[in-house]
């Protein structure tokens, strides 16, 4: 028997919105209800407790009964921090489970498939999480912030939930912590700290956890709005530094400029986030998966040549691409001049009219990397629709 436990107790300050963010619409249904929804499609899990704030009860039980949930549930009063929460959750976890998994609430775009990845992993060497390979140089700092390593980014990942576990190593990992005081970051933490090694399962870049407003803007890009299968959405990001000898190429447009963007082709920041959007929707990767840094064939190969080639891979998938809304964030130079071009050379590289793709710059006002000039940043949103 498996038990999902559910964490639905913080209440998402960080999110202004004056309510508990996992009631925040994302189109028909909240955050929350998303989530349910997900875990109770779960063949493999046969009970499913809910963790709350004690003035969400009511609310929360309303919400699982318009979700309609199949699966039996038990709402129960969380603590003031999330680990205290997961403890009064697995008090009230079957005594016949013998498994546990523990999702956050506000993760409501995790795939059915993913939890029974993570439970079957469980089953198998007794503690799971999924996560994703970290994409950035990671940097150790200082206090004062100055860099004090770089650990390899291929020994790196960024974990996510749900994270599963057996019930007997979980309840073991949740006493140890209290009868040393220890509060962790998460449950495999606790678990890491009784001697248990924890495999990680491979999972999505879509499984984001709501926190601040901009997340509930790319979760509803990502959502199938409607539940409309025909049209599906995608996101991507991209981040290059500058550096000097090197050709400053943004939306397959040359910009005069003394510096340029470091990478393995043209190191196009804007087409590479466009190709990640577009790659993403219909569930075939990134581009490194497709055009991989270690093939000399792609070396300084014009971005323009990869998104057309992306865009055959979307066709070859059935898919069209419907639009495309871009953000390049660089402190300097100014882009507002070369805008139209980029909106232009996108558009032809993927057969749409070029009212169908919006590009548009900003600064940071001098904040973080791109505010120091150190390098260029790329966000992109993509819908593809069936053709």
């Amino acid at each position: 028997m498996v038990t999902a436990i559910i964490a639905a107790a913080g209440q998402g300050k960080r999110m202004g919105r004056g309510i508990n963010k996992l009631f925040i619409p994302l189109f028909k249904y909240p955050v929350l209800s998303h989530t349910v929804k997900t875990v109770d499609k779960c063949r493999s899990v046969s009970q499913i407790v809910v963790v709350v704030a004690n003035d969400d009860k009511q609310a929360v039980e309303k919400l699982l009964l318009e979700a309609n949930v199949q699966t039996p549930y038990t709402v129960v009063i969380g603590g003031s921090e999330r680990q205290l929460s997961i403890t009064n959750a697995l008090a009230a976890v079957s005594p016949q489970a013998k498994v546990i998994v523990v999702h956050d609430g506000a993760r409501p775009l995790c795939a059915t498939d993913e939890i029974e990845r993570v439970i079957a992993a469980a089953i198998e060497y007794r503690a799971a999480g999924i996560g994703v390979r970290v994409k950035d140089t990671i940097k150790v700092v200082s206090e004062e912030n100055f860099v004090v390593s770089t650990p390899k980014r291929n020994t790196l990942w960024a974990i996510q939930t749900p994270q599963a576990f057996a019930t007997e190593i979980i309840r073991q990992a949740y006493r140890q912590a209290e009868l040393d005081g220890y509060m962790g970051t998460d449950d495999a933490s606790l678990v890491e700290r009784i001697g248990i090694p924890v495999k990680l399962v491979e999972g999505s870049y879509s499984n984001i956890k709501i926190t601040t407003p901009e997340d509930v803007i790319i979760a509803k890009a990502l959502i199938r709005q409607d539940g409309d299968s025909s049209v599906r959405f995608g996101i991507g990001y991209d981040v290059h530094q500058l550096v000097t000898e090197r050709a400053l190429i943004i939306g397959g447009v040359t910009i005069p400029y003394q510096l340029g963007l470091a990478g393995h082709s043209d190191a196009d920041v804007l087409l590479h986030a466009v190709s990640d959007a577009l790659l993403g929707a219909v569930g075939l990767g990134d581009i490194g998966r497709h055009f991989p840094d270690t093939d000399d064939t792609f070396s300084g190969i014009s971005s323009m040549i990869l998104l057309a080639k992306v865009n055959q891979l979307i066709n070859g998938k059935g898919y069209k691409v419907n639009n495309i809304d871009a953000t390049i964030v660089a402190q300097k130079p100014k882009l507002s001049p070369y805008i139209e071009q980029m909106n232009s050379n996108i558009a032809d590289c993927l057969q749409i009219p070029p009212e169908l793709v919006n590009v548009k710059a900003t600064t940071t006002e001098g904040l973080g990397f791109a505010g120091r000039a150190e390098g260029i940043a790329a966000y992109a949103v993509a819908s593809v629709t069936e053709f």
